[in-house]
């Protein structure tokens, strides 16, 4: 009876792990392209929320120094905003992320933390949400992985190392062939 190589066991084993995880990033990676695509080409959200929770990058900086270009911001809609609040909202088809300076019934005022002077009032319902995580240094990866080439670039990627993971299951099932091969060649020699 032939022994069960745990190495070879765990090897497969990991395989297995690298090829689910890789369908499911592919997975995520096309639903969430095509959920973001819809949500701003077709509905003219520019700040899609898919599991309530949203995602920006900053491309300014009014608020330098909590939150520099480049930044990853998570934004959460929030049922009650206060004054001091890093919110996200609205300004024409453009956002804005500034800190509430104050709150007058349904009227807003904000500001840049590095600017002058504070942004014209806005309405309360124009906030998309609360900052409630940032990722320095994120966005520009964030930016380049939504853009066409860097979407291509990703699906190469994995559809060749999907490839080669084929590849070496297929090079590992011909050696698994040939030593049972040879293990009958000397069964029959005996």
């Amino acid at each position: 009876m032939k022994k069960t190589n745990c190495k070879h066991t765990k090897k497969n084993t990991l395989r297995t792990v690298l090829q689910t995880v890789l369908v499911v990033v592919i997975a995520l990676s096309i639903g969430l392209g095509v959920y973001h695509w819809n949500a701003k080409a077709l509905n003219k959200n520019a700040l899609p929320m898919p599991f309530g929770v949203g995602m920006a990058v900053v491309v300014s900086g009014s608020m330098e120094p909590e939150l520099s270009v480049n930044d990853l911001i998570v934004v959460k809609p929030c049922d009650v905003y206060a004054v001091g609040d890093v919110v996200v909202f609205s300004s024409g088809s453009s956002l804005v992320v500034h800190r509430i300076l104050s709150i007058d019934g349904e009227t807003v005022v904000t500001k840049g933390d590095a600017n002058n002077t504070a942004d014209a009032p806005i309405r309360l319902e124009d906030i998309k949400g609360r900052v409630v995580a940032t990722l320095p240094h994120v966005g520009a990866a964030v930016e380049f992985i939504q853009s066409t080439g860097g979407t291509l670039l990703i699906l190469l990627l994995a559809v060749y190392f999907y490839w080669r993971s084929l590849q070496s299951e297929k090079r590992e099932a011909e050696r698994e062939i040939e030593e049972i091969q040879r293990e009958i060649d000397e069964l029959k020699s005996k």
